[in-house]
């Protein structure tokens, strides 16, 4: 896999790819990975398993390696790490015009972040890769029907017939072709003039018009003057017209993830092609299993979520597995406690990790510890709850002396109606209006901003 950016691993002494390469299909036949697909028809996934190893890389080496350093910056408080979108993409969804919405709506908030706490962002998307879920039960019932669980559109169907709950491993090469394409315009908008501040304004256009919008205008105008302030001490504009955008998933299918994972011609390292972030959930994060097992042996960024019941024991090992060298931007840890648990939770986890020398960064997801059924029956979370977990992160880490890295949220362009509270008021009867996500609630547009706006705050006082 070749790669013209020069990077900070550059600078590694080489290994032996292959040898590397050979190890880990090794450890894939001993281990057991949780949370697979049971697939019918073996022969028809190595095909598919062989398929995805002959196909290009989705992201290189170098663009990886960049992003270890900016998280190595937003682990000591040079940077903050913004990483949002779906919860689960589905290839429906996979359309120029939600793509970019979503590419806007996390724009939008990383401008509100910079300039309300001036520093640099670093924009990581849920996409391009998010096509698979864990469950907590293999079944689900409906009306006295039992079928295999909905586990996202790259192992099966979410309409409840047979048929279509059956896993298909063509599945995989489809997720892969999406994620491709979802790639191709992910990359024309964020360096192909999309992006550039001096456009702030553009990135408004086609959202209802709300308060948030209108806060986010007046940032806008600020932002505005100073870009013409700067234009006319003659500033050069030509590195404002790109900006950095990078693609992170779940690690989950290990059959999809290995087949995309590569020698890097520069070093013999391998990579995971599929994404420049990964991470390994609550549900796969054991010590002794293939998902650890895998992500120690790749080069990317690597996640793990840590929910309250985290055993900090565990985490210092899980450390020494996944970060043996630790290096900085390498190992990230994604705290998912709940609102009402984190300010006792976090507080043990962080300062163990922290005498143990380690330097990982620290973010926030506030969506999954907060999820509950609503009386009218949908999954949904409340606002409320999402900004009470964000400031309770901030807390823990100022009483701590700390980093309160970034913050990791399952948000979509769209004014879907999944998650209750925001200015807009949405309450339970609402839910029913645009409940659109196939498996977790997310924030609409405006409720993206309104948090992007409350962080910022928090940023500032950190």
């Amino acid at each position: 896999m070749n790669t013209r950016t020069v990077t900070a691993d550059a600078g590694l002494e080489p290994v032996d790819g292959s040898e590397a390469l050979a190890a880990l299909t090794a450890a894939a036949a001993e281990l057991e990975a949780q949370q697979q697909p049971a697939w019918p028809d073996t022969a028809a996934l190595a095909e598919v398993i062989e398929t995805l190893a002959s196909y290009p890389p989705l992201v290189f080496a170098g663009e990886c390696d960049i992003l270890t350093d900016r998280m190595a910056k937003a682990a000591v408080g040079e940077a903050f790490v913004l990483q949002g979108g779906d919860c689960a993409e589905t290839f429906a969804s996979a359309t120029a015009d939600n793509i970019r919405d979503r590419i806007k709506t996390i724009l939008q908030m990383a401008a509100v972040l910079t300039y309300g706490a001036s520093v640099p962002i670093v924009k990581i998307g849920r996409m391009a890769g998010q096509y698979a879920k864990p469950r907590s039960s293999t079944v689900e019932t409906r009306e006295g029907v039992t079928l295999p669980a909905f586990r996202g559109d790259m192992v099966n169907d979410f309409a409840f017939h047979e048929s279509a709950r059956i896993p298909d491993p063509q599945r995989l090469v489809r997720a892969y072709h999406a994620s491709s394409a979802t790639l191709n315009l992910v990359r024309a908008f964020t360096t192909g003039g999309f992006a550039d501040l001096r456009h702030v304004h553009d990135w408004n256009r086609g959202f209802v018009a709300n308060s948030a919008n209108q806060r986010y205008e007046k940032i806008a105008k600020d932002i505005d003057k100073a870009m013409r302030f700067m234009w006319a001490c003659g500033a050069d504009f030509d590195a404002m017209r790109t900006v950095e955008f990078y693609a992170a998933h779940e690690a989950l299918l290990l059959d999809y993830e290995r087949p995309l994972t590569r020698i890097d011609s520069r070093s013999g390292r391998l990579y995971d092609t599929s994404g420049h972030f990964v991470w390994v959930g609550e549900r796969t994060r054991q010590l002794d299993g293939a998902h650890v097992d895998f992500v120690s042996r790749i080069s990317n960024p690597i996640g793990v979520k840590l929910g309250p019941k985290a055993d900090i024991d565990e985490v210092l090992r899980l450390i020494d597995k996944v970060d043996p060298n630790r290096t900085p931007g390498r190992l990230t840890f994604i705290t998912r406690m709940g609102a009402g648990t984190i300010r006792d939770a976090l507080p043990a986890l962080v300062d163990k990790v922290t005498a143990s020398g380690a330097t990982v960064t620290w973010i926030c997801d506030p969506m999954h510890g907060n999820t509950f059924e609503s009386p009218s029956g949908y999954k949904t979370r409340d606002f409320e709850d999402i900004v009470e977990e964000v400031r309770g992160f901030f807390e823990v880490h100022q009483s701590l002396g700390t980093i309160p890295g970034g913050i990791h949220v399952e948000l979509t362009g769209n004014d879907v109606t999944e998650c209750l509270g925001g200015a807009e008021k949405i309450i339970d009867s609402d839910l029913e209006k645009r409940y659109e996500s196939v498996c977790d609630p997310r924030l609409n547009h405006q409720q993206s901003l309104e948090l992007a706006f409350l962080v910022a705050e928090m940023l500032g006082q950190a």
